[in-house]
């Protein structure tokens, strides 16, 4: 089917055009004798004229009521562009198309498989490189990716450290793009010379091209991570003495591509062609360059580009493989219920990172049932948990310096990792960690801290999975059989029957927990006393044994109503009832069981204050498992740290609970993880990760 046979409705209607390049130009030719063809659209030029056509507004596309709009381009600027006007064309009933004819506002259902993907198999590029005597590889998106949703996002990040640097250029990144595609239109530039090209519109601004330039190239090889499978293909074809290379359509030249492929392990390679480095890009004429460079044999080009990898190659007589990026695999998976929240450079950071990670893989869709898959405990706690443990220390952070504490309590042990993070962030803000990872739990604080009758019928509200002689050792640390009949109330039920022991018990433990709390050098002022999820026990009855000031800061706060007149000073980053239904409270036993730390509870202590704790429960494998998520976690917090703009950072709840929710609608096959019990001792209760999930 032709141009205008794809486009047949909408003959006789007014239409334009979305794109500047010479592809447009073939365009017109073609459509010109039976659409009404109003303009040109562009996103950097609003006036003027090219192929002797106007160059419009949006605004007067949709003012002089035109039914079509056609985006002339590559399909990753294809659907760049539908995110930046698809809006506006829905409000006005304007369609939007690509020239191959695909619907840019068609919503892609959201899908946790790859049962509608087809792609190229490990299998099938192994046999066409096999035939091949000369075998080339796209680099951007296929040999690696950016841990950012779209080249575009790089100027952003430039104009971001500008600022920070004190460097105000108006309208920096419509005029870095712009400088880009302008130049584009006749060769393939420079950095250097996009750079030049900005500036000559732009003067006196005490930067030059050459420091930009710069400054763009650290920022962006900072953010490329390999695609693993495809380097090791890579490294396999070299290793057999075949010619490989690397062919990139890049304003970089060929010492960086050298630079990026050193960072991704591959050193050994025939030569590097760089477009910027000839002046001309594939669609231009770089493959017949190539071809002269190369000489005579079969060809084989891999890419992910339809129009650069595929079709222009395949102008020159190449072979071609073309692999699907980490992008179209998010888009044909209805971006996983991501679309939404993709809105700004923060949120292009954190799914970059998710897609970076889950969709480095091409062959992903090779798997036996076509799901989407995670198979490492250290991915879990990347992707899932990674982004909402990392806005709750963020959160945490602000609560500290708002209420100006000096004494911050991690409480053991889901303050574990909480703590080793907000020791990370306090060191990129170049300022002390004053925290402490303070021993308790539940067990230890109520057998402390508990001093009536009143406080056993508490306890005792707690519903215990056992027999009482089971609660009372467990709660209390008492052994029924150690206990004189003249020391047991006959006339009471439950636990009260015991009150004497218990009570008795408690003073000493209070004395002992009180030699460990001397220990810890406290200063002036409250103490911010963190607790992950919990109703606030922990807290009551630590507060009874200082005479500082508890403020609770909390992950997620429970029964808040019920603990009402118990006066606790609690704020928590979420509320009950504002996650109830949500991907928080179906799953926050699972975030507890990952942040645990990799020793034992905290029973109590000894008249010396030394810890004593509870005989470990869970094996070897669970612990290093957990160990994993944590390190996928940290890594996940140090990584968006360091990449992300100070101004640019943002906590944002809707889109940290899709990625959770995503731990119970993806594959998990990592079998340490599937075999992970969730422990509550206090409750004596066992629960299998896989009846949560």
């Amino acid at each position: 089917m032709d141009t205008a046979e794809r486009f047949t409705e909408y003959k006789g209607k007014k239409i334009a055009l979305y794109g500047l390049g010479v592809e447009t130009k073939k365009a017109l030719r073609v459509l010109k004798t039976d659409f009404y063809i109003i303009g040109l659209l562009d996103g950097f030029q609003e006036k003027g004229s090219l192929y002797d056509c106007p160059i419009v507004s949006l605004k007067d596309v949709m003012d002089s009521g035109a039914k079509l709009i056609i985006v002339v381009a590559r399909p990753g600027s294809c659907k760049a562009i539908a995110r930046r006007i698809g809006d506006k064309c829905r409000e006005n009933e304007v369609a939007l198309y690509d020239i191959r004819g695909n619907d840019l506002l068609k919503d892609i259902k959201i899908v946790y498989d790859f049962a509608s993907i087809q792609g190229t198999t490990k299998a099938e590029l192994q046999e066409k490189a096999n035939s091949a005597d000369i075998v080339s590889f796209d680099l951007f998106d296929t040999l690696i990716m950016r841990q950012t949703l779209f080249p575009e996002d790089i100027p952003e990040y430039v104009d971001c450290k500008l600022r920070e640097m004190g460097i105000q250029i108006p309208d920096f990144v419509r005029r870095r793009l712009g400088s880009e595609k302008e130049l584009s239109k006749s060769k393939a530039p420079t950095l250097l010379e996009i750079y030049k090209h900005m500036l000559a519109k732009v003067r006196n601004l005490g930067v030059e091209a050459e420091q930009l330039a710069e400054l763009e190239w650290s920022i962006d090889f900072n953010l490329i991570v390999p695609r693993k499978e495809v380097c090791n293909i890579f490294q396999q074809l070299v290793n057999t003495k075949k010619r490989v290379y690397v062919i990139s359509d890049t304003y970089y030249n060929k010492e960086q591509l050298k630079q990026i492929l050193e960072k991704c392990n591959i050193t050994a390679y025939t030569d590097i062609l760089a477009s910027s480095n000839f002046g001309v890009s594939k669609t231009q004429g770089l493959y017949q360059i190539f071809q002269k460079l190369a000489g005579s044999g079969i060809y084989l080009h891999i890419g992910d580009d339809v129009i650069a990898d595929i079709e222009s190659a395949q102008n020159y007589g190449f072979q071609t493989c073309q692999l699907l990026s980490g992008m179209e695999l998010l888009e044909q998976s209805g971006y996983l219920g991501l679309s939404a929240y993709m809105v700004s450079l923060d949120s292009h950071l954190r799914v970059g990172m998710f897609v970076s990670k889950i969709f480095n893989s091409p062959f992903q869709f090779e798997q036996k049932d076509k799901r989407i898959e995670v198979s490492d405990a250290y991915d879990i706690g990347y992707l899932f948990c990674g982004p909402m443990i990392s806005d709750f220390v963020f959160w945490f952070d602000q609560q500290i310096e708002k209420q100006g504490f000096h004494n911050i309590w991690f409480c053991a042990r889901d303050g574990y990792l909480l703590k080793k993070m907000y020791g990370y962030l306090k060191l990129t803000q170049k300022q002390r960690d004053k925290s402490i990872y303070f021993l308790t739990s539940r067990t230890a604080a109520i057998r402390a801290g508990i001093q009536s009758e009143e406080d056993i019928c508490y306890v005792d509200q707690m519903k215990f999975s056992g027999e009482l002689k089971e609660n009372l050792k467990e709660r209390f640390g008492i052994d029924t059989g150690n206990i004189k009949n003249e020391e047991i109330a006959k006339n009471e039920i439950g636990l009260m029957q015991y009150k004497k022991p218990i009570l008795e018990k408690a003073v000493m433990e209070y004395k002992h927990y009180q030699k460990y709390i001397e220990q810890l050098m406290l200063t002036d002022g409250d103490i911010a006393f963190f607790d992950f999820v919990a109703k606030g026990t922990s807290q009551m009855y630590i507060q009874r044994l200082v005479s500082k000031h508890l403020k609770g800061i909390y992950f997620l706060r429970l029964e808040a109503d019920e603990m009402a007149d118990k006066g606790l000073d609690i704020e928590s980053f979420y509320e009950e009832k504002e996650s109830e239904g949500g991907a928080i409270y179906e799953n926050y036993y699972i975030l507890e069981t990952l942040l645990t730390a990799p020793y034992p509870s905290v029973q109590g202590f000894d008249m010396e204050g030394k810890a004593i704790y509870a005989i470990e429960t869970r094996d070897q494998k669970s612990i290093e498992c957990v160990c994993k998520a944590q390190e996928g976690i940290l890594d996940y917090f140090r990584t968006y740290l360091e990449q992300c703009p100070i101004s640019e950072r943002e906590m944002d709840k809707r889109i940290d609970e899709v990625f959770l929710k995503m731990i119970q609608r993806i594959k998990i096959t990592d079998v340490d993880f599937l075999e992970l019990v969730i422990e509550d001792p206090f409750f004596h209760r066992m629960t299998q990760i896989t009846d949560i999930l």
